[in-house]
């Protein structure tokens, strides 16, 4: 009588950890399916830096005498990393019911919404690139040179990740696509009431009181100073402070909603 094999079964690695990676995977996966949600992320920033330097690098240059095409290289860049998420994934998720299967699943639940935004992290990160390519093409030099263009594209990335947390704080709430969409309208204030076409000392009046309570100032500044005045700890540890006391909000909203998603499941 002839011996059957024996068939090893590995069960999938348990974990935080191994939950993580997993959701991690499965959201970058699909990233290349949605080019709709990746090329305007891409294509808008570029286009809004090249029409504002055309428009306005002589006029800046003469009342400010900046370069206008480093001084608006970070503000465009942050323009590419905001508000780019898998928000709209996961009301799709949640309409489908695939969020709650996953729910009874031994999945654990913070990985949920992690392992989201830790695909969003590689996502914004790589877009970035692309438009901080196109300065350097416009003739923008790095000070610190490309040890700085590192820093430049991370602390951006980590800004871009902490504004997911409210995409994902609605969708988790509402479940609805439309509310999500309507998440990009925070990006204004928060973006052009701030440094975002002229220094802070040109500022006046209550613009002025606005830009120095609005942590993109902070994030800004950092940014070029990358460019500009070489490594400069006072303004990155600022940058990094105010894009930690942004997190703190959104990911406690993002937290607080994924808890009441899950609560009752």
């Amino acid at each position: 009588m002839t011996s059957q094999p024996v068939i090893k079964v590995h069960p999938r690695p348990a974990g935080f950890l191994a939950d993580l990676i997993s959701i991690a995977g499965r959201a970058i996966r699909q990233i290349p399916r949605d080019p709709a949600a990746v090329i305007p992320a891409v294509l808008v920033p570029a286009v809004f830096y090249v029409m504002n330097v055309g428009a306005l690098a002589k006029v800046t240059h003469l009342a400010a005498g900046i370069d206008f095409k480093a001084f608006e290289l970070p503000l465009s860049v942050v323009f590419a990393v905001t508000g780019v998420s898998r928000a709209t994934a996961l009301v799709t998720d949640i309409q489908n019911g695939y969020f709650d299967r996953l729910l009874i699943t031994p999945v654990r639940r913070l990985p949920l919404l992690l392992g989201l935004m830790m695909a969003d992290l590689v996502l914004v990160m790589a877009l970035s690139i692309p438009v901080l390519a196109l300065g350097l093409v416009y003739g923008v030099r790095f000070s610190t040179g490309a040890a700085g263009m590192v820093v430049f594209v991370v602390l951006s990335g980590l800004w871009g990740l902490v504004f997911t947390g409210l995409p994902y704080s609605i969708a988790l709430k509402t479940g609805n696509p439309a509310a999500v969409g309507s998440s990009f309208v925070l990006f204004f204030p928060i973006t052009f009431l701030t440094t975002a076409f002229v220094p802070k000392q040109a500022l006046a009046g209550w613009m002025a009181d606005v830009a120095t309570y609005n942590p993109m100032t902070y994030l800004l500044a950092g940014l070029r100073s990358l460019e500009s005045s070489g490594w400069n700890p006072a303004a990155l540890v600022e940058a990094l402070v105010a894009v930690s006391c942004f997190g703190v909000i959104t990911m406690t909203l993002a937290l607080l909603a994924l808890h009441g998603r899950v609560k009752h499941r």
